[in-house]
């Protein structure tokens, strides 16, 4: 595999990574019932009509048919590609969600 092949595959590996966090972040939205747009807008207020998002979602199922989704998964994948923006809005979803927890 000459020079250009390596990166070629590095650039490919990355992408397809890529797209597996955006899959892991929306559904962990869905099976939380948080639209995945509209807290990726929170965080990218610019970045309307994401289309790796729209084609995650697509793919995401409703929650009684996924797996779960636990929140240092979601997190930890979101902070690997650089998204702290996103990250910190999902925190404050969690936070949210305990204190909810903790309430009823």
């Amino acid at each position: 595999m000459d020079k250009k092949d390596l990166q070629e595959q590095i650039i490919q590996n990355y992408q397809a990574d890529e797209k597996m966090m955006i899959l892991i972040f929306a559904q962990w939205c869905v099976n939380n019932g948080l639209d995945p747009e509209e807290l990726y807008l929170s965080a990218y207020p610019g970045q309307k009509g994401n289309h790796a998002l729209r084609e995650a979602i697509e793919l995401t199922v409703p929650k009684e048919e996924a797996g779960e989704v636990p929140d240092n998964t979601v997190l930890g994948a979101l902070s690997l590609f650089g998204n702290d923006d996103l990250a910190f809005i999902v925190s404050e979803e969690i936070r949210r969600r305990k204190r909810k927890g903790d309430a009823e």
